[in-house]
C-alpha cells in the first residue's frame, strides 16, 4: 500500500490553543484514511509547484478577534508542503492527500493550493523571474480557501484542464524587473470546491509560440496604461490589467486553422 504521503513533507505552521486536545499537535494520518489523489500534467518548459495542504481541527481550536478586538474561537489550522512526484518517465506529477490527518487533534484535510511555473524563466531574458498565474486552489470543506471564498462548486472528481501563455512583462516605475507570468482565463488562481472528489487532475495546456509583451508607464500620469503587444504584431494600451485571453485565443486559432 503507498504512503498517503508518499512525498516531502514540511509542517510550517500551526494555530491551536491546548483546550479541547492534548499537548501533540502533529499530523498522524491513519493508514486506512481515505485519500484524494491529485495530478498535475506538467507541459515541458513549466514545473509543478510545491502542494500547500491545509488540515484543520474543531478539537484544537484559538482564539482570534474580530474588526472591533471582540475574541471569538476558531478551528485550528495546520499547513504542510507536499512535492508532487513524477510517474515513472511521464509529464504526470502526482500526490496523495490524507483526508483523516489523525493526531490528538483529529485533523481533516480542508483545501490544498498547486500549480506550475516556469522551470527557468532566464530563457526569457538575463534576471527575468517568473511573475503569477497558473495556480489552483481546490476546497474540500465548506470552509474559505486561503485565497477567499470556497471556488465553483464542483460534484464529484475534478478535472481541469486550461490554455495558457506566456506573458514577458516589463516595470519601469519603483525598482525596474522583468517577470513572465502564465495568463489564464480568470484570475491567477483557478479556485473550486469539491466536496466529493477522490480524484483531481490538472491539465494547463502551454502555447508557447503565442507570447504577449507588456510595458507599464514609465511616468505615472493619468491615461498611461500598460501597453500590450500580440503575437499577432497589434498594441493595445486600454487600461486593462492584464492581458485580453480571449484576443489571444483568437489569434491563436485563426493562426492554427491557416496551417
Amino acid at each position: 500500500m503507498k504512503s498517503v504521503f508518499p512525498a516531502v513533507l514540511i509542517p510550517l505552521f500551526v494555530s491551536v490553543s491546548v483546550s479541547g486536545c492534548g499537548q501533540d499537535y502533529s499530523l498522524s494520518p491513519p493508514a486506512d484514511s481515505e485519500q484524494i489523489t491529485v495530478t498535475v500534467k506538467v507541459p515541458k518548459e513549466l514545473q509543478a509547484e510545491t502542494m500547500q495542504v491545509m488540515y484543520r481541527s474543531t478539537l484544537c481550536t484559538f482564539t482570534d478577534h474580530d474588526a472591533s478586538g471582540k475574541p471569538y474561537s476558531r478551528d485550528g489550522y495546520q499547513r504542510i508542503d507536499i512535492q508532487p512526484v513524477r510517474q515513472g518517465l511521464s509529464d504526470l506529477y502526482e500526490a496523495r492527500l490524507a483526508v483523516q490527518g489523525g493526531g490528538s487533534c483529529e485533523w481533516r484535510l480542508s483545501n490544498v493550493t498547486f500549480g506550475v511555473t516556469y522551470a527557468n524563466p532566464a530563457q526569457f531574458g538575463e534576471n527575468v523571474r517568473f511573475g503569477t498565474g497558473g495556480g489552483v486552489v481546490v476546497v474540500f470543506d465548506n470552509n474559505n480557501s486561503p485565497r477567499g471564498g470556497t471556488g465553483i462548486k464542483i460534484d464529484g472528481n475534478l478535472t481541469i484542464k486550461k490554455d495558457y501563455y506566456p506573458r514577458v512583462d516589463e516595470e519601469f516605475l519603483g525598482p525596474y524587473k522583468k517577470t513572465v507570468s502564465l495568463a489564464g482565463e480568470g484570475s491567477i488562481y483557478l479556485s473550486y470546491q469539491a466536496l466529493q472528489a477522490k480524484q483531481v487532475h490538472f491539465e494547463p495546456v502551454l502555447h508557447s509560440d503565442f507570447v504577449v509583451y507588456s510595458a507599464g508607464p514609465k511616468v505615472k500620469k493619468k491615461g498611461n496604461y500598460t501597453v500590450f503587444t500580440y503575437p499577432d504584431g497589434s498594441v493595445v494600451a486600454d487600461g486593462r490589467g492584464g492581458p485580453d485571453f480571449q484576443k489571444l485565443q483568437s489569434i491563436r486559432l485563426a493562426a492554427e486553422s491557416k496551417k
